[in-house]
């Protein structure tokens, strides 16, 4: 999708999920132009603005399993406003960052501590049983796994390039075990229709990785 096109999409929906908060048009236009402006970092290959159009759109078809929408739709703005592939608290610094912002523009402080906390949740990529709005996010965040393998070879590559400070030995070792440790969990996706549409393709597309990167040793 052309970059402006995209912008403007994701405008409407920024718009949209902030409506209810009768915020000041001005400000929420500036904040918006600070995400996309941290989305648009060129060091950015995968996390991107094009990856938070997927995330909300996935949430958008998961909605019925939501709790408080809004809140997980401002979480996925932010789980990754924060992102360098060299640290280890992107998600704590990416909920602080969101706070901070959230806080500026006005919106109510139990609903900031609902979007933070399900920020800090995206860090282990796993959900509490009983907390469905982690689980849709999560889902949802995670939903590239399951796409078509010319899509997740996409993937696949633009990870790589966000870590290219990383040796090709160090990462088929690294990458393999984050795959590796997906396989191994009962299921990838908690959400009832993720699992049925999307769980055998991510499990397929996870093992053709480490397949992939085994060659390369």
């Amino acid at each position: 999708m052309p970059t402006e096109n995209l912008r403007v999409i994701l405008f409407c929906h920024w718009q949209r999920i902030l409506e209810p908060f009768g915020l000041d048009q001005v400000a929420t236009e500036t904040a918006f132009n600070d995400l996309v402006a941290a989305y648009s970092n060129p060091k950015r290959y995968y996390h991107t603005l094009q990856h938070i159009h997927h995330v909300l759109s996935t949430i958008e078809t998961l909605q019925v399993y939501t709790k408080d929408l809004l809140a997980v739709q401002l979480a996925a703005w932010f789980h990754d406003i924060i992102y360098d592939t060299q640290a280890q608290n992107n998600e704590e610094r990416s909920a602080e960052y969101a706070d901070k912002l959230l806080i500026n523009l006005g919106i109510p402080l139990n609903n900031i501590a609902t979007v933070t906390r399900l920020i800090l949740n995206t860090k282990q990529h796993h959900a509490e049983a009983d907390d469905f709005d982690s689980q849709v996010l999560l889902d949802a965040d995670l939903a590239i796994l399951a796409a078509n393998p010319v899509e997740y070879r996409e993937y696949a590559d633009a990870i790589r390039q966000e870590y290219a400070w990383v040796s090709e030995a160090d990462y088929i070792m690294g990458r393999s075990q984050v795959l590796q440790r997906f396989l191994e969990c009962d299921r990838i996706y908690s959400t009832p229709l993720m699992f049925e549409v999307a769980e055998q393709s991510a499990r397929s597309n996870l093992n053709t990785e480490i397949q992939v990167l085994c060659k390369g040793v």
